[in-house]
């Protein structure tokens, strides 16, 4: 019988489903029919998509095989494994793309970021080192820091986060900055709805970050890092732990790093949960050990930042890309993408999809090609109603605006933005005036109060929607919430005041005739929103 290996995603969200119990159950199997030699079973990462149930890789043949009990692993080894036959009910088949969309159309997924997760064992620093694996800081510690920023700044790499921001010119302003101390922060928050791409990169490749944090240290000048992580992602956390561990036991972090006057101490701080510890210096503040509320700026972090100290502050996929422009230079990083948004980006599918996960595109990629090629269209057979794109600050597009590529100009050139990687499908059971109910009670609750525009501001919006919802609305009000809108575009503090207008004009943009619907109404256009019956006056 020829080699076999069966590769276990072991992602938090995988583990959920049964994952490591379901991968105990077949280790045990395999020696009680006395398979040890003939077949490895292997935990990976993320493989980028879920269906219902965990998911079993069987190689060489490449098949995808759902397991929801142990029975069917049970049926997998007598099946497939002992006899060769596949069970076909338990094979996760290829989903085609809407017949709406052309074939030539379709771009592929093209991996950079995830070229490793779902294929290596991510608390297995040998494994990632077999697979290029510090191989960029290598050479990157025969180049001079200036070079190393030449080459990132020609590859055009832009921040991944949100901001979109050239990754080279920040560190180029940190580098100039004559300073004793300086820090490399690795912003892995992700307080974003609907993102979870940087957990499934620290999920299934924690390595790759923290060589991309030692590469830019070392190019700006810097011998201290942090990884601020939210609490609850503990999967990711532990990875990362185990990871740096490895990489001082090997010497690619601590005193002179691979026998260089280079030096790069690296730790993990844990967030409790706030989104607005996203904004770069909130992240700085509660670092400190204060509360997690935005700075004035100027000045900038790459000037001043952590204790004051010139400071680099990057998102976890911006630094995963970080080795393999150093180690393939920055021409071919360009040959990816559009020109002026090179590269890939890594997008977070889910709402109402057939295929939820993650997936990896070059920019310029389309809404309509990341739905229904990527995301197998509409789950249940429903028509889609909109898309949010970009998490929860980016912007609602109606179906006919799908065929919109997605890079770094998208929100100049067609009002669609590109945001943290969100692609939120909504299909026609939900209600515009709901959808925009939810979010903007998110942004009430996560908002930290330090300005009235904000503090006040989302709080005036639930309360004309929560009017809206219930029928009670006047059509004043929806003029009100374009002004409150504006006034917080103008005068909130930091970007998650500036940015509650986004996704809130959006909706009244583009949805406004279902939101004038609910204008006393007697129940909701959708049947969505809970009315409340109106009382009759007492003669």
């Amino acid at each position: 019988m020829k080699p076999i290996t069966v590769l276990v995603s072991v992602d938090s969200n995988s583990v959920l489903l049964g994952a490591r119990h379901f991968k105990n159950h077949l280790v045990g199997l395999v020696k009680k029919y006395n398979l040890d030699g003939i077949v490895e079973v292997l935990e990976t990462g993320s493989f980028g998509r879920y269906d219902e149930g965990a998911l079993f890789l069987l190689l060489p043949d490449n098949i995808f095989y759902k397991i929801n009990s142990e029975a069917d692993v049970e049926r997998f080894v007598e099946e497939q494994l002992l006899k060769g036959r596949r069970v076909e009910d338990l094979i996760v088949e290829e989903l085609e793309g809407s017949e709406t969309i052309e074939a030539r159309t379709i771009t592929k997924e093209e991996r950079i970021v995830l070229k490793r997760a779902g294929e290596i064992n991510p608390k297995n620093i040998d494994e990632y080192i077999a697979f290029d694996g510090y191989q960029g800081l290598a050479k990157a510690l025969q180049m001079s820091p200036e070079d190393v920023i030449k080459e990132v700044k020609e590859s055009g790499l832009r921040g991944r986060g949100g901001a979109g921001f050239p990754a080279g010119l920040k560190w180029e302003f940190t580098y100039k900055v004559d300073a004793k101390e300086k820090y490399v922060i690795c912003n892995a928050d992700e307080g974003e709805p609907g993102t979870f791409k940087d957990r499934l990169i620290m999920e299934g490749d924690p390595h790759s970050v923290i060589e991309g944090m030692a590469i830019t240290a070392y190019a700006v000048g810097a011998n201290k890092g942090y990884i601020y992580i939210r609490g609850e992602y503990f999967e990711s956390v532990n990875n990362l732990r185990i990871a740096i561990s490895q990489a001082y036991d090997y010497g690619l972090l601590g005193e002179n790093i691979l026998g260089t006057n280079f030096s790069f101490d690296l730790s993990v701080r844990l967030g409790a949960g706030a989104y607005v510890c996203g904004e770069e210096t909130a992240l700085i503040e509660s670092i400190e050990g204060h509360a997690g509320r935005p700075r004035l700026k100027p000045p900038y972090p790459p000037v001043k930042g952590l204790y004051q100290k010139p400071t680099v502050v990057n998102n976890v996929e911006t630094f995963a890309n970080v080795p393999w422009i150093v180690l393939n230079g920055a021409e071919w990083f360009r040959s990816i993408g559009t020109e002026s948004s090179p590269g890939t980006k890594v997008y977070s599918l889910c709402g109402n999809l057939v295929r939820r996960g993650i997936t990896e595109v070059p920019m310029g990629t389309t809404v309509a090609e990341l739905i229904y090629k990527h995301g197998g269209g509409i789950a249940n057979g429903r028509n889609l109603k909109m898309v949010q794109t970009g998490g929860a600050a980016g912007t609602f597009i109606k179906p006919d605006e799908i065929n919109t590529p997605l890079d770094f100009n998208s929100f100049r050139d067609y009002g669609v933005a590109l945001g943290s990687g969100v692609i939120l499908a909504v299909d026609d059971t939900h209600c515009a005036v709901d959808v925009a109910l939810n979010l903007m009670e998110f942004f009430a609750h996560e908002s930290c109060g330090k300005c009235s525009p904000c503090r006040e501001g989302t709080k005036l919006i639930v309360n004309i929607l929560k009017e809206i919802s219930k029928g009670r609305g006047t059509k004043e009000m929806i003029g009100q919430l374009y002004d409150i809108a504006e006034t917080m575009q103008n005068s909130a503090f930091c970007g998650l005041g500036q940015s509650v207008p986004v996704p809130l004009r959006s909706l009244l943009d583009r949805f406004r005739d279902e939101i004038e619907a609910h204008i006393g109404a007697e129940s909701c256009p959708v049947g969505v929103c809970k009315f409340e019956k109106k009382k009759k006056k007492r003669k």
